[in-house]
């Protein structure tokens, strides 16, 4: 989560090194930078199994965790259409500026999705303030306009929606597979196959049915986004599922036979490219197979040996990870609807660039780890 905010910064930084950014869709390769997003969806996989069972133990109705799955994809894509479409809203069709319209749609969303406990918030305030968030959000998103193009209305543009609704949707497409079959230790792993195939078939345009259907149609995409998630699945379910390995040794040494065949894997299917734009299996291995690497490495340091003192100051962004996500484009849009320019036109290429990046992933976390200590936690 710190590296993201990092690294979504870094784009708009001239004069770096190439491995500093994106890879273009052009191009076959990948660099760090491209193996943020598959993390963060590998993290989301690692804890479905944990929140489910969870989530379970406290409510055994399927209707009602299905509910729940239903409500957190919707959240995800509605959020993400917010951050979407903010920068081509029109002002003088909405009669609001855009960036103005951002804030208030995000603050509702706030207010919509916070957490309010029973120990912090009084009665009054957890009934409503959802409701007002709630219908705030839902107004906003009515009266969106942007500069129609021919045949189109001007109102959201459902193409794309941004990286929150990418991975809600592939959210919901893992849990239709996977909640179902929980209970077998192999279907996680059945299932990732699976996915790697139709991935391996489509990078190869053996399949073309999903380039064909709009992302809303297909929750699964071509396999990689899902296949990712379903990696962190059976990463969770090596260290912490009931199977015949119970030894830390033998879950650790599971784990990176994972690791091992999935890097062995992605460099055996490079002639198909390399590309996170692309989403080629290649790139989907290689992030699968640096993402159980990190997860075990950092497992035995902060699991086994205890030390996480050395993590403190990406906690916010650990513990209240929605809010901290959001924060970076809350605050941009802010200073946008205010006028204030001066960041976006100054120190804007090489060290000093970096630097100001850094600067201000270190003031996202502080207003994060502010707001935690303020009762303010976003969850779906």
């Amino acid at each position: 989560m710190t590296l993201m905010i990092f690294v979504n910064q870094m784009a708009d930084v001239k004069g770096l090194p190439w491995w500093n950014y994106h890879m273009k869709a052009s191009v076959d390769a990948m660099t760090y930078v491209d193996m943020v997003f598959p993390f963060f969806l590998f993290i989301v996989g690692l804890s479905m199994p944990i929140a489910i069972e969870s989530r379970l133990r406290g409510n055994p109705s399927m209707p009602a965790l299905w509910r729940h799955v239903g409500m957190r994809t919707a959240s995800l894509l509605v959020l993400g259409l917010i951050l979407a479409n903010a920068g081509a809203g029109d002002s003088a069709r909405m009669g609001i500026g855009a960036s103005l319209w951002a804030v208030v749609a995000l603050t509702g969303a706030a207010l919509w999705l916070n957490d309010y406990s029973p120990a912090s918030f009084p009665p009054i305030v957890r009934r409503w303030l959802p409701v007002a968030g709630f219908a705030i959000v839902a107004v906003m998103l009515a009266i969106f306009r942007s500069i129609p193009a021919p045949g189109s209305s001007g109102w959201l543009d459902f193409s794309y929606p941004e990286i929150l609704g990418l991975i809600g949707w592939s959210y919901l497409g893992v849990a239709l597979v996977y909640i179902p079959l929980r209970k077998w230790n192999w279907a996680p792993l059945a299932l990732f196959l699976a996915m790697m195939s139709l991935c391996v078939l489509t990078a190869g345009d053996w399949v073309t049915f999903t380039d064909e259907l709009p992302f809303i149609a297909w929750p699964w995409g071509n396999g990689s986004m899902a296949g990712i998630m379903l990696a962190g699945i059976i990463t969770s379910m090596i260290f912490t599922g009931s199977h015949r390995w119970p030894s830390l040794r033998q879950r650790m040494l599971l784990a990176l036979i994972f690791a091992i065949a999935a890097i062995g894997a992605a460099w055996a299917l490079t002639p198909l490219g390399v590309s996170k734009i692309r989403e080629t299996p290649t790139w989907t291995l290689y992030s699968i197979g640096a993402a159980v690497l990190a997860f075990t490495a950092l497992y035995w340091v902060c699991d086994v040996r205890g030390r996480t003192g050395w993590a403190s100051f990406a906690r916010p962004a650990g513990s209240n990870t929605l809010t901290t996500y959001l924060l970076p484009d809350y605050a941009h849009f802010l200073l946008a609807a205010a006028g204030i320019r001066y960041l976006d036109t100054h120190l804007d290429s090489h060290w000093p660039g970096v630097l100001k990046c850094a600067i201000f992933t270190a003031l996202v976390l502080a207003a994060g780890s502010a707001l935690t200590r303020s009762k303010i936690r976003l969850r779906l």
